[in-house]
């Protein structure tokens, strides 16, 4: 199945449309049946202790309500952590900032297209960078110079897409029968189409000696694309 990216409803509706709302609250459900923020905090996990950076950006952040969740299930450990939440139509309520200081997290948000943020921000690694369902909006050409500004930004990357398959196109097209509105029911499918799978994002990554990468399906219908820079170490918490 080739890759194809499309555009979704959901990028050109206005945040406050009821559609888009009704869409956003949808992905919250697909988020918990695709079972992401498992998948992330594992990826994660291999940061406890020494390994482990307390700056946190999310790329697409959305309504902050994935790292939210990621928050609680990392637990007391990342206790500390300074989030930072990056998208250009941020939804973050004062009721999920809320979550976050309750968690001892330092939340902070940033309205700005990722690229140009990309472009704004200084490089240095000392951030763990997250993406959650957001890498497929991108083609080749823009996601390749996507990657090549996280890999100067981060010394840890971790992706968690759409798996571009038949069965997750399948799924896709069922998402109505679990309550998805209009706007999901268009965006699921295109979602999948422009996702990914094998090694499509490794190959796309910069520096490639210098990075421990690994590319898998995160069961049953995710893509999970992990970086780590090799001999990286965290600054002091």
């Amino acid at each position: 199945m080739d890759r194809i990216v499309e555009p979704e409803w959901l990028d050109q509706l206005p945040s406050n449309n009821p559609q888009a709302v009704g869409s956003r609250r949808d992905l919250r459900r697909l988020n918990a049946w695709m079972g992401n923020v498992r998948s992330v905090a594992r990826a994660l996990s291999s940061l406890n202790g020494a390994a482990k950076l307390r700056r946190l950006i999310e790329l697409g952040a959305g309504d902050g309500d994935f790292l939210l969740k990621l928050a609680r299930q990392l637990g007391r450990n990342w206790s500390g952590t300074k989030a930072l939440l990056v998208d250009r139509q941020p939804q973050i309520s004062d009721l999920t900032l809320a979550g976050f200081q309750a968690l001892n997290w330092q939340a902070e948000t940033v309205t700005c297209d990722v690229l140009e943020w990309c472009d704004r921000s200084a490089p240095g690694h000392s951030a763990v960078l997250l993406a959650n369902l957001f890498l497929h909006h991108f083609d080749a050409q823009s996601l390749a110079v996507l990657l090549q500004t996280i890999e100067a930004r981060s010394d840890y990357f971790v992706a968690l897409e759409p798996r571009r398959s038949k069965f997750g196109l399948l799924f896709s097209n069922l998402v109505g029968f679990i309550g998805c509105n209009t706007v999901t029911r268009h965006d699921a499918p295109v979602s999948v189409r422009a996702g990914f799978n094998g090694q499509e994002l490794s190959q796309l990554w910069p520096n490639q000696r210098l990075w421990s990468i690994s590319e898998t399906l995160a069961w049953p219908f995710g893509h999970l694309f992990i970086a780590r820079r090799k001999n990286s170490t965290s600054p002091t918490p």
